[in-house]
């Protein structure tokens, strides 16, 4: 992960470890493997509108690593998982990240349409 993403991290993804550093309030966070020199490859962007621990918690047994930053609000979280699917084209995403149910956001990348 070569590009300054904002996030806190390449931390091993454990229950342990995400207790211990991760808030349950909103955010946004990368998942992937360390590669041998310890940077993370990225292969899955994703977010939490209300409670990053626990959303982290259910990647454990998928992905060995995760980088996170933890938000006030769901639209920072939104418009952050955003930017590090446009940034970083993780090969787990299939489709742009949904917007929250009960919201009007759009996506603030420049050229983008959802």
């Amino acid at each position: 992960m070569a590009i300054d993403s904002g996030l806190n991290g390449n931390f091993d993804l454990t229950k342990d470890t995400v207790d211990r550093i991760v808030s349950n309030k909103p955010g946004a966070y990368l998942l992937g493997k360390k590669n041998s020199d310890g940077t993370m490859m990225v292969h899955y962007a994703g977010r939490s509108d209300y409670d990053l621990n626990a959303r982290l918690k259910n990647h454990v047994d998928n992905y060995p690593a995760f980088a996170f930053i933890n938000l006030d609000t769901r639209k920072q979280a939104y418009d952050k998982e955003c930017w590090l699917y446009h940034t970083f084209n993780p090969r787990d995403n299939s489709v742009h990240p949904a917007k929250p149910s009960d919201t009007s956001y759009t996506c603030s990348i420049s050229g983008c349409t959802n």
